[in-house]
């Protein structure tokens, strides 16, 4: 026996041990709960800055209190689908930038900034949408007084404010409420008719056009500070505070009147309400640089720059729902190679903006999901106490939701190709920072129509979406954002409430099989994954010991190929005479 028959027999024993022992994890494996997945919950606090600087003075000689620490905004981060917010009046009137961008393009200087600058006055202009039909109104020496503001203090416990009426949550703005310093001799900013001009009364309670309405002009020695807040503020008022849908919608206001602004930092937040604390402020605060409410200021202050967002009802997200927006969601490498007014990449670019908030990678591409499995994230409706108003009962989208559940996780459980990890996504007990992982690691959402399903925003790409209708709410919410950011998108239409879980492990199978074309996939249980090692070692040892045979084989074959060779050449030479 050769050297070489020798390496090949070692490859073949090393093969066949290496069998035996998949094999041994496949027949005695003790623990067959494995492809149970549960989320982890890290109750460390990552979001930073949740004070707001008490006192930053101006520096005027009749302000003698002493200065109080600067918090400083936090800086943007680098996210692959940011595309710039450059002001352009050639955005096309309904386009996809005009609804999701700056389409902000009539400008209205009501106290210019260059005068400002020569004098050191008050500056204050509008930036007007006429797809969006609101303003971003922003301004340099402003003045809030709160004690001009009716409303209730803001920021309470919940279970303190149990009964409070959302009317006393709400501002009512007297006039004088915010102050800007100018020379001009008339007492209010802007008249009605150009107030209806820039911020059309879209809503029954515009607080957003009654704030801007309230500004009346002093003199310069009639423009006194207790507090100057430097660094540039949002003042945000919300209606819905404690519902998912609406406060994304005010998020994206947010975000989108940071970027119209052109502000270099992540801006600082005041919020002109009343509303009690919500679980949705850990997002506010990780989004922005710092939060304090508006009543929380001791006596006036002054802003050396304050933007009035738009409400969340001006913003697309709530437009779309009554109007067409005729959008589908691209990458932005793929918008910048191919410009198109039906295409955006916003979308994907605030639900980045959302991961980084809270640290998370906005880099990750699907095949990572599947390297432990794919993620079926099940968003539950559950009962909890919303807000003041709120009895605590959620109201039932599917009334067999539990047994839905349960036999999704007796599918999951017995995949065939795929690792599937079925997660409950009771979402309303957990912390914002563990719904925005859940999400962003599920290789499908799947739930009931409801708000829950709007953190689909900050879902990587190809995540795919199965929605669960009910008769009675057969709205587009999700389907558009789905739409808009590019997502694969399926719905389950029910004649009532009562979903046949067959149908939906149908639907879903479907999905999976799709998903595993995309991806290499694992197993989905130990034993599964040992059987798939083994058949694989096993395999490759036969490809092995065929080798080896053919080896073995081919020299004999070689020689007698060449002897029978030689022997017809010698008795053609014999018989011809030829060499």
């Amino acid at each position: 026996m050769n050297k070489a028959e020798l390496i090949f027999i070692k490859i073949f024993l090393a093969l066949l041990a290496l069998n035996s022992i998949s094999l041994y994890g496949y027949f005695f494996s003790s623990h067959p709960n494995h492809h149970h997945y549960h989320v982890a919950v890290d109750h460390r606090n990552t979001t930073a800055a949740e004070g707001f600087p008490k006192k930053i003075l101006h520096r005027k000689p009749h302000l003698s209190s002493p200065p109080r620490p600067i918090i400083r905004s936090k800086p943007w981060p680098t996210i692959p689908s940011y595309l710039p917010w450059s002001f352009s009046p050639a955005v096309a009137l309904n386009s996809c930038e005009a609804y999701f961008g700056n389409g902000f393009t009539k400008i209205y200087n009501i106290l210019p900034v260059k005068a400002a600058l020569r004098s050191g006055s008050s500056w204050f202009r509008c930036r007007y949408s006429e797809t969006l039909r609101t303003s971003i109104c922003e301004g340099g020496k402003i003045r809030m007084d709160p004690g001009k503001i009716k409303m209730s203090g803001g920021g309470e416990k919940l279970e303190d404010v149990i009964g409070r009426s959302e009317g006393k949550e709400l501002p009512e703005f007297e006039d004088g409420a915010f102050v800007v310093e100018s020379r001009l001799k008339r007492k209010k900013l802007v008249g009605y008719k150009f107030l209806h001009k820039i911020l059309p009364e879209n809503v029954t309670r515009h607080p957003i056009r009654e704030s801007v309405r309230s500004i009346v002009i002093v003199g310069q020695n009639d423009f006194d500070c207790q507090e100057w807040v430097e660094e540039p503020t949002l003042l945000v008022t919300r209606f819905e505070y404690a519902n998912l849908y609406h406060t994304v919608t005010d998020w994206y206001s947010a975000y989108m009147s940071s970027r119209v602004t052109g502000l270099p930092n992540r801006p600082h937040l005041v919020f002109v309400d009343g509303h009690c604390k919500t679980q949705l402020e850990e997002t506010w605060k990780a989004l922005f640089s710092s939060l304090r409410f508006a009543k929380n200021f001791t006596g006036p202050v002054c802003f050396r720059h304050a933007i009035f967002s738009p409400l969340g009802y001006e913003t697309p997200f709530f437009r779309g729902l009554s109007e067409e927006i005729n959008c589908r969601g691209v990458s932005a490498h793929d918008l910048q190679q191919n410009p198109d007014i039906h295409k955006t990449a916003r979308v994907s670019e605030f639900g980045e903006m959302i991961r980084a908030a809270f640290g998370f990678p906005v880099n990750r591409h699907h095949a990572d999901k599947a390297a432990s499995g794919h993620n079926v994230l099940f968003v539950r409706r559950e009962d909890y106490l919303a807000h003041p108003r709120h009895e605590g009962k959620v109201e039932s989208r599917l009334t067999n939701e539990q047994h839905v559940f349960d036999s999704l996780q007796s599918w999951a459980s017995d995949h065939l190709k795929c690792k599937v990890n079925l997660i409950n996504g009771l979402l309303a007990h957990m912390p914002m920072k563990e719904q925005i992982r859940a999400i962003q690691d599920a290789s499908v959402v799947i739930g009931a129509h409801g708000a829950g399903l709007t953190h689909m925003v900050s879902a990587t790409p190809n995540t795919v979406i199965l929605e669960i209708i009910g008769c009675e709410f057969e709205r587009p919410h999700f389907q558009l954002i789905a739409q808009w950011k590019g997502l694969e998108y399926h719905a389950i239409y029910l004649d009532g409430s009562y979903a046949n879980p067959q149908a939906v492990i149908l639907r879903l199978n479907k999905i999976m099989k799709s998903l595993a074309k995309m991806v290499f996939c694992f197993p989905s249980t130990p034993k599964k994954l040992a059987m798939t090692v083994g058949c694989f070692i096993a395999g490759a040892g036969l490809f092995v010991v065929g080798t080896y045979l053919s080896y073995v084989n081919v020299a004999p074959q070689q020689a007698r190929i060449k002897a029978r060779n030689d022997f017809v050449k010698e008795r053609l030479r014999k018989k011809y005479g030829k060499p």
